[in-house]
């Protein structure tokens, strides 16, 4: 393809996926499958790859994570992003009524109503049309800089509709799907769950690798304007208009009423309503919806005297305790879970609730056939709050852990340092299987077609008792074809997946293996430090603590993992099969020579030369760090084409700038 037809189909990729995201986030409408999105996505990242100085800074494959932080930046709030104050009930409703009336002589007032977002308050700033920097609330007045994890949420416009200087407040969100889905992901790895979307959204915003950002599914609803150059706007209601015509995602469940009555139907309607929305809210907001009236009402220390909060009560029942099941995870770890007679919370009915522990039961004193109070105040996971031992009538009994695995029969340990009890026998059956599906996972050896339900009959038909099994079923098709939906086109594509999974790069591997503490990050530093399963198998927990990232626990567990002589069968069984044990990524280059070495080193505009991923890639391989804001901290400043304010602020600051060509010259 010539360069002028890539320009031109670059355009209308762009323009065709920021539409298919404005009918998803803005409409609620999706018009295509995620699959065809995706293959978009790849058309538009291919040409950009053979065309490197086509891509604009607002093209949707700017919203792919880049290189980790080192740390968030500081960013000033020009105008304040203050709190606001609460109201729990009706009377306070009519206070806030009141205290607005009497600030403005009696005059008719107007109120918005908004559906108060359960996230992380977030402001947005556009230079020119252009998203330049995004940051948090923090304490109102600084926030930390976000800018790189805003930009992957795809709600967030990267270029507006008319070319303004504005900033905009927000709240960025976790969907009810999204945050059940993150959750089932993170519990197949045994990590800790996220006990509510808001936690969940602000934990993704606050990671200082993008791509973790990029991966979590976030969105956004804009409700207000900070600042903005060269539009009058009177009102909030306008305002919020006029931001739903620039391509932000404005909540539509907005109403405005003349009279605190209707803003207390809207509320008492909301506060039945809530269930039904696809995310969480905690509460409805309500504010006075001329600016004329909002300055002279004005502000207290804390909080705008004309606005208020109304906070949902807290959602609880009372239900009765009737069981208590364990369940074994892929490293062993026993947990405990709640089976409850059912009951309904926040429109939903809850049968089951985490335990997390022994320690957990004893502490609330639980015994079974208790009356226990159940918590899902705006919070997915339920939890038991308490229990109403005043209810008890004696025919309550104690629950006792096992100290036996359920699975396997072998004596239960508590490790030191940890509360959970495990099945440390690495021939345990649940352990395997729940070890398989991880091994199989998209960050492991990412084997397509074989979900859990495929490794459950690998299991009862007796075709694999450990991972290495995988790579020798392509003897077995036979037995293979007898399982239930397996004809001979999945068998293929399944050996086939398992095949090329061998060529996987050894970090895969060593995520797959489920060392307790070693996650998929943990096991990319010591497949680059190391370079092959060998070496990592033979590293002392001296050499293995060296390692940034690596502490004296991770160290420990790894030492003990290898030290097992069924791992190292595991492992002989895997060489034979030809799966691969070297690290086959790029490794980070050493030495003070280097160019970039100990520099932090930003990226600014476009580069003719290269796409601004292949620039990071070489800079951090040649020994700098990547950051994504300007500050008296960066060393250097690379400045493509239509370099903007970050270039500016490096100029007053007297950081080094080098250009594009300078650039290469340096990596040469």
């Amino acid at each position: 393809m010539d360069r002028l037809t890539a320009e031109q189909k670059i355009i209308e990729l762009s323009k065709l996926i920021e539409e298919h995201n404005r009918h998803y986030h803005l409409e609620d409408n999706p018009q295509i499958t995620d699959q065809e999105y995706d293959q978009l996505m790849r058309e538009l990242q291919d040409l950009e790859d053979h065309f490197p100085d086509l891509v604009a800074p607002d093209s949707p494959t700017q919203r792919v994570g880049s290189t980790p932080l080192s740390a968030f930046e500081k960013v000033e709030h020009k105008t304040p992003m203050l709190s606001l104050g609460n109201a729990f009930n009706e009377s306070d409703l009519r206070d806030f009524d009141r205290r607005v009336r009497q600030g403005l002589g009696n005059q008719p007032v107007k109120y918005v109503c908004e559906l108060k977002i359960d996230g992380l308050a977030v402001s947005l700033r556009y230079e020119n049309g252009y998203f330049i920097t995004g940051a948090t609330r923090g304490d109102g007045t600084t926030g930390e800089d976000i800018t790189q994890n805003l930009r992957t949420i795809r709600s967030v416009p990267l270029r507006l509709k008319e070319p303004l200087t504005l900033e905009v407040r927000g709240e960025a969100y976790m969907g009810k799907t999204a945050f059940e889905q993150l959750n089932k992901e993170r519990a197949e790895k045994e990590e800790a769950l996220f006990a509510n979307p808001r936690n969940s959204a602000a934990g993704s915003l606050r990671q200082l690798d993008p791509k973790i950002a990029a991966s979590r599914k976030l969105s956004t609803f804009i409700y207000g304007i900070g600042e903005i150059e060269g539009k009058r706007i009177d009102s909030h209601s306008e305002g919020l208009t006029y931001l739903e015509e620039l391509g932000f995602c404005v909540n539509e469940e907005r109403r405005a009423f003349d009279s605190i009555d209707d803003v207390i139907s809207f509320v008492n309607n909301w506060t039945t309503k809530r269930p039904e929305l696809k995310y969480e809210i905690d509460g409805i907001v309500i504010k006075v919806d001329s600016y004329a009236h909002q300055q002279e009402l004005g502000f207290t220390a804390k909080s705008p005297r004309w606005a208020i909060a109304y906070k949902f009560p807290a959602e609880e029942g009372i239900t009765v305790l009737t069981d208590i099941e364990v369940s074994l995870g892929r490293t062993g770890v026993v947990t405990p879970t709640a089976i409850l007679k059912p009951v309904i919370l926040a429109g939903t009915e809850v049968k089951r609730a985490s335990l997390h522990n022994e320690d957990i039961i004893t502490q609330k004193g639980l015994m079974l056939g208790d009356h226990v109070i159940v918590r899902k105040a705006g919070d997915i996971i339920p939890e038991i709050v308490g229990v109403l031992k005043e209810r008890r009538t004696g025919e309550e009994r104690p629950f006792q852990m096992p100290t036996h695995c359920p699975e396997c029969g072998s004596e239960l340990v508590r490790l030191p340092d940890e509360v959970a009890l495990r099945c440390i026998n690495p021939e345990c059956p649940a352990v395997i299987r729940e070890g398989m599906s991880h091994f199989v996972s998209r960050q492991a050896m990412n084997i397509d077609g074989l979900g859990e339900k495929v490794v459950a009959q690998l299991f009862a038909n007796g075709l694999i008792t450990s991972v290495a099994d995988l790579y020798y079923l392509h003897d077995k098709q036979d037995q293979l074809l007898q399982m239930e939906r397996m004809g001979q086109k999945s068998v293929d594509n399944l050996l086939q997946a398992i095949e090329a999974s061998k060529a996987n790069s050894v970090e895969r591997l060593l995520f797959g293996l489920g060392i307790r503490l070693v996650g998929a990050k943990a096991a990319k530093v010591l497949a680059e430090h190391f370079g092959s399963m060998d070496q990592i198998m033979q590293a002392t927990t001296e050499e293995l603590v060296t390692i940034d990232e690596i502490g004296p626990k991770m160290a420990e567990s790894i030492r003990t993992y290898f030290s097992m002589p069924q791992v190292h069968e595991l492992i002989d069984k895997l060489k034979a099969a030809g799966v691969t044990m070297e690290y086959k990524g790029m490794r980070v280059q050493a030495g003070d020579d280097l160019p970039f070495s100990g520099k932090t080193v930003v990226l600014t505009g476009t580069l003719s030369k290269m796409s601004r991923q292949e620039a990071e890639e070489k800079i951090a391989l040649l020994g700098g760090k990547i950051t994504g804001s300007v500050s008296k901290k960066t060393d250097l400043v690379i400045a493509g084409e239509k370099a903007g304010s970050k270039l500016e602020k490096a100029e007053k600051l007297g950081i080094t700038i080098l250009d594009e060509e300078a650039f290469i010259a340096l990596l040469s």
